[in-house]
């Protein structure tokens, strides 16, 4: 039979499961883009740039069982969409991305757009391929989707050249996707008494879980209370253990965290670490001490004793090898060597006298970070999706926001990049309509892709944007304080945020005083349970530092030689004095 490789391409994203797609027609996939119109199951989006494509179907993948899909124009569709390939790369997101192709059945060069897109897409992506016939198209795009969601997930690239997409070709058959048999974990059963020997003798353990963990909630709860054990998270998996657990401390375990994190895990002889890497941030520039006694899970086997060495490595899915764990473990997790009613009353009077901390700063003429947090989360409901960027704010909102829902929470992490939370917010209520979405953005960051709104207003889609105004690159602005005493391109002025609103079809709210802050907020989801997008203007108060902040700094500057710190000190004082 004779088919056009577009239509060939529909069937098997439908085949797979796919929801949504993302991007902006071209020459090159016109095609496709007509295909997808007839799809009853896919909805194609059309968006205002192709970085706020990826970061859309970095969200989708994120926040629901469907993959997140770009449908992409060569060449410059592709280069923009690459910052949100590389965040969903580095993050170890699912993402499939099909692109155009130049003509590969004429003999002439120089075509337009044309480029090596696969050099280009080699080091952000797990793999690339390259369809050169009709009868390789399913084939290749079930092979693909198997790449991105197994293992390490990540995003896969494949090029669909645009005649291959017109024309048609013979192909023999269209077969239905199958999803492989998965192979059982292969860790032998000693390896797992070995692990369970060590939690029983430890005096003070704790679990330090990431993304990676997702799928393994409610035997991540059972392990940490036969255990009695606290729990830390990564700053990418906030959500994965539920902040009203009594075990709960909050991100990081070190310098760099919260008090609850760091008393409950100062004296810590045995650590399970489940689907983390120990990167960069959750360790706070690695300034984070492991004990001797690690337990390393991850599906990755390159992350084990990657940074730490581990005492016992378990390589495979979180989902797998933890209920594992625990039926070895049974009711015996050693919690006769602990009190594990005194840690959780030090957990809950850390976390309180945190909160109040924050409640008594002075704010002067600007909004108290931990008082309009408490605003949102009781405008919230169960079920509300926070969508942050790369900022000062996410820090804050890692410390002082409670997050209770299980991929409620998503971010930029390992790639950090900016402009993420805008479009991120968008694809996650494509994603989760019923959920209520709420994206918090530095002023900054909300520049770069706060036009995506129109995307939000086109589609009549109901999230909340709250937009931290300080006319400052906050972040970068507080660490440029200390060793330079000057801001060099980290100020940019005064935004006019209601115009961004109106521009792209939002309603707009600001919240300039305490005061303000839980009516507002209840007054901005109302807006969007109506289905339409909303901006809040949030003057917000960076003047006072987060616990991440302080101890990652501290931790840095602890590494400079004293040459350096000398240096860095005194052309701050100089400064300072001759202003």
């Amino acid at each position: 039979m004779k088919k056009t490789g577009a239509e060939l391409a529909r069937f098997a994203l439908e085949q797979i499961g796919v929801s949504h797609t993302f991007g902006i027609p071209g020459v090159h996939n016109t095609e496709l883009y007509d295909q997808l119109a007839m799809s009853e199951q896919i909805t194609p989006v059309q968006v205002t740039h192709e970085a706020g494509a990826a970061f859309m179907a970095d969200a989708v993948s994120r926040v629901s069982d469907h993959i997140g899909t770009l449908v992409v124009v060569p060449a410059a569709g592709l280069t923009h969409a690459a910052s949100g390939i590389g965040e969903a790369f580095l993050d170890g997101i699912p993402m499939l991305i099909i692109c155009g192709g130049v003509r590969n059945d004429l003999e002439f060069q120089y075509q337009l757009h044309q480029m090596d897109q696969h050099q280009f897409m080699k080091g952000l992506t797990k793999a690339t391929y390259l369809v050169e016939t009709h009868q390789d198209v399913i084939t290749t795009l079930y092979e693909a989707y198997q790449m991105a969601v197994s293992g390490e997930p990540g995003p896969v690239f494949v090029e669909i050249p645009v005649n291959i997409q017109l024309l048609t070709g013979e192909v023999t058959d269209m077969p239905a996707f199958k999803v492989p048999k998965s192979e059982p974990s292969p860790i032998p059963p000693e390896t797992f008494q070995q692990a369970a020997e060590l939690i029983r003798q430890a005096k003070h353990p704790g679990l330090f879980a990431g993304w990676g963990a997702k799928g393994a909630v409610s035997d991540l709860m059972k392990l940490a209370e036969i255990m009695d054990a606290p729990v830390a998270t990564t700053l990418q998996g906030l959500s994965i253990f539920p902040s009203a657990h009594p075990l709960h401390v909050g991100m990081g375990f070190g310098p760099s965290a919260v008090p609850a994190a760091q008393n409950a895990f100062e004296k810590c002889d045995c650590m399970i670490a489940i689907g983390t890497r120990f990167s960069e941030i959750p360790t706070g520039s690695f300034g984070v001490t492991v004990p001797e006694n690690l337990i390393h899970i991850d599906i990755n086997p390159k992350a084990i004793d990657a940074n730490y060495p581990a005492k016992i490595g378990l390589c495979g899915d979180a989902a797998e090898i933890l209920p594992a764990l625990v039926a070895v473990l049974g009711n015996d997790g050693g919690q006769e060597n602990r009190d594990g009613q005194s840690l959780r009353a030090q957990i809950i009077a850390d976390k309180k006298a945190y909160h109040d901390e924050w409640l008594a700063h002075d704010s002067q003429n600007r909004v108290n970070p931990q008082i309009l947090f408490d605003g949102i989360k009781a405008s919230c409901s169960n079920d509300t999706i926070i969508v942050l960027d790369d900022g000062n704010h996410t820090f804050l909102a890692a410390e002082l926001l409670p997050i209770t829902k299980n991929k409620g929470f998503i971010c930029p992490s390992d790639f950090n990049c900016m402009g993420y939370a805008t479009p991120a917010a968008i694809g996650a209520k494509l994603a989760s309509p019923q959920s209520d979405v709420i994206a918090i953005v530095g002023d900054g960051a909300f520049t770069m892709t706060c036009m995506e709104i129109l995307t939000a207003s086109r589609l009549g889609l109901g999230v909340a944007f709250y937009v931290f105004n300080d006319g400052e690159l906050s972040q970068i602005a507080q660490a440029q304080a200390l060793p330079y005493n000057r801001k060099t391109c980290t100020v940019m002025g005064e935004l006019d945020v209601a115009s961004v609103a109106a521009a792209t079809g939002a309603e707009y709210l600001e919240i300039r005083r305490n005061e303000q802050a839980n009516e507002i907020a209840c007054q901005a989801m109302e807006i969007t349970r109506k289905g339409r997008p909303v901006v809040v203007n949030v003057v917000i108060d960076y003047s006072k530092k987060t616990a991440f902040t302080k101890g990652t700094v501290q931790t840095n500057f602890k590494r400079f030689p004293i040459g350096t710190k000398m240096r860095f000190l005194g052309r701050a004082l100089s400064r300072k004095v001759t202003g």
